[in-house]
C-alpha cells in the first residue's frame, strides 16, 4: 500500500521544507493542495514553479495527485466558493480547475481531485445538478486532452455527498476520465454501506484515495485512532479490488504539529494495513 500525506497539513511550512519532512517520514508520495502558499496557482510564472516542484518531487521520490480543496484561493470572504454550481463565479472554478490539470500534466499527477461544492441556496437543486454535468463535461474533456485523471470527491454537504451521487454523476458524463476519490473518513461519516462494501463498490471507478479517521454524522477529520473507523478491514478491501493508487493522511486543520501528527499517521497505517 502507497500512502502519502496531504500538504494542506502542512500549511505553517514552505512547501520545499514539507515535501522534504513528508519524504524524510518514510512517505511514498503528498496529495498536493495548490494554494497561495502551495504553488499558487494564479501567482506569476507557474510553469517554472511547477518544474521546481517536479524536481523536488523526484530527488525525493515522491507520487503525486493534485487536491483544490483550498479555501480562500478564489475569495478571500467566502469559504470554498465559487462553485461549479453558482449563477456567477462557476467561471472562476472552471479555471482553478483547468490549471489544476495543467499542473496535474507537468507534474505526471496520478490524478486530479475535486468536489461538486455547495448547492448555493438560490439555485434549485435540479439546475445545480445541471450545471454540474455540463462543467463536468467540459472538464473530463479539458483532462483528456491532456493525459490527466480527474477523481470526483463525494463530500458532506454538497451537492454529490455520496458514492450514490457520484456514480448518477458518472453515468450521465460517461467518461472514465471522471474516475473518484474516496476519503475513508466520509465513509463513516454518512454513508449508508459500510466503509468496505463502500471500497468493493466504487472499485471500476477508484483512483485516489483520502484516509483520515471520522464519526458518524460529523463531518471532522480526526487523527487515527480517535473515531470510529476500522482501518484493517479498508484496507483489505482495497487490496482485494487492487487498488494502485495513493493513500494520503487528510488532515488539514493538524498543521500547528504537522511533523509529529505525519510520523505518528505513518506508524498507524502501516501497523492498520500490515
Amino acid at each position: 500500500m502507497r500512502l502519502g500525506y496531504g500538504t494542506n497539513g502542512f500549511a505553517n511550512h514552505r512547501l520545499p521544507e514539507a515535501l522534504a519532512v513528508i519524504a524524510d517520514l518514510g512517505y511514498d508520495g503528498v496529495a498536493l493542495t495548490i494554494d497561495h502558499n502551495h504553488l499558487d496557482p494564479f501567482a506569476p510564472d507557474l510553469r517554472q514553479r511547477t518544474a521546481q516542484v517536479a524536481n523536488l518531487l523526484a530527488q525525493y521520490n515522491l507520487s503525486v495527485v493534485i487536491e483544490t480543496g483550498a479555501r480562500y484561493v478564489l475569495d478571500p470572504y467566502r469559504k470554498h466558493e465559487p462553485t461549479l454550481l453558482h449563477s456567477t463565479g462557476a467561471g472562476q472554478r472552471i479555471a482553478l480547475l483547468e490549471r489544476a490539470m495543467d499542473i496535474a500534466a507537468d507534474l505526471d499527477a496520478e490524478a486530479v481531485s475535486f468536489w461538486s461544492g455547495i448547492l448555493p441556496a438560490d439555485v434549485a437543486p435540479g439546475l445545480g445538478w445541471q450545471r454540474l454535468v455540463a462543467a463536468c463535461n467540459h472538464l473530463t474533456q479539458y483532462a483528456a486532452d491532456r493525459g490527466v485523471q480527474l477523481a470526483l470527491e463525494p463530500e458532506p454537504g454538497m451537492l454529490v455527498d455520496e458514492l450514490a451521487g457520484y456514480l448518477k454523476l458518472q453515468a450521465e458524463v460517461g467518461s472514465r476520465t471522471l474516475g473518484l476519490t474516496l476519503d475513508i473518513g466520509h465513509l463513516v461519516c454518512n454513508e449508508p454501506q459500510s466503509p468496505p462494501a463502500c471500497v468493493t463498490t466504487a472499485a471500476p471507478y477508484l483512483v485516489n484515495v483520502q484516509i483520515d479517521d471520522m464519526r458518524r454524522g460529523v463531518h471532522e477529520h480526526l487523527e487515527f485512532g480517535t473515531g470510529e473507523v476500522d482501518f484493517p478491514p479498508v484496507f483489505q478491501a482495497l487490496r482485494d479490488i487492487r487498488y494502485a493508487g495513493l493513500v494520503a493522511v487528510e488532515l488539514p486543520r493538524h498543521s500547528h504539529a504537522a511533523p509529529t501528527i505525519a510520523r505518528d499517521s505513518l506508524a498507524f497505517l502501516r501497523q492498520a494495513s500490515a
